[in-house]
């Protein structure tokens, strides 16, 4: 009787039986089934090994020489792709990186086999390739080629029966040899030069289109007309 009156004369049991129930209903709507919670898994698996080719490209991108600059792209722009861009004596290299881990790789021009799959890489890394270079030659006003490479991080062996035109594959650990051995075709000064428009910020933003004909004021028939002033 004095414990009831000490809780003002009610039973807390129900009420805390009524919590426990809502808190387990919360937890099993919360909780993810065991499909759920592979798939989170493996991306994450798959975010880690991304992230740690990223590491290693860098860390080699850094071996390449003084004469050689290189960008992040990725921390750049913000894009998802891992991607540099490398400035140096050789050219200019949009350089896509892929994680293949121990798998091997099988190239038959731009066909790529890896894992009973055919991703699309040489595709990707041309696209890369030609992003840039539309980003530098607009904020240069010239024409600045850029060459795709693909750059493999891992140790499985690279297999060639055709190679893929227009575009460089190599791995990571050869990158280096790779890029150098293109010889001297860009000045030190244009080497500065193009660089510095590339770590600018603007030259990643792509501007909104505007149509030739939007440009232009539009009067009535008989009226005066004239370009719009810019």
């Amino acid at each position: 009787m004095t414990d009831l009156l000490r809780h003002g004369g009610s039973d807390p049991q129900p009420e805390r039986m009524a919590r426990m129930t809502v808190d387990r209903i919360t937890a099993d709507a919360l909780r993810s089934s065991p499909i759920d919670w592979v798939r989170m898994r493996l991306a994450e698996r798959e975010s880690r090994r991304a992230e740690a080719a990223h590491n290693r490209i860098a860390q080699r991108m850094g071996t390449l020489g003084d004469e050689w600059r290189v960008l992040d792209l990725k921390e750049a722009t913000g894009v998802e792709r891992t991607s540099f861009l490398a400035v140096g004596p050789g050219g200019v290299f949009a350089v896509t990186v892929k994680e293949h881990g121990r798998s091997r790789i099988a190239f038959a021009g731009d066909v790529v086999q890896i894992d009973g799959r055919r991703p699309k890489y040489v595709q990707e890394a041309r696209e890369n390739a030609k992003v840039a270079a539309e980003m530098l030659s607009r904020s240069a006003g010239i024409s600045i080629p850029v060459m795709p490479v693909l750059a493999f991080a891992g140790s499985g062996q690279i297999s060639f029966y055709g190679m893929p035109k227009g575009c460089l594959v190599t791995s990571y650990r050869e990158l280096g040899r790779v890029l150098n051995a293109r010889g001297q075709r860009l000045a030190t000064e244009t080497v500065d030069k193009v660089f510095t428009i590339a770590a600018h910020p603007a030259t990643w933003i792509n501007p909104p289109y505007v149509a030739l004909a939007d440009r232009y004021r539009w009067y009535p028939d008989g009226g005066e007309g004239g370009k719009q002033d810019s």
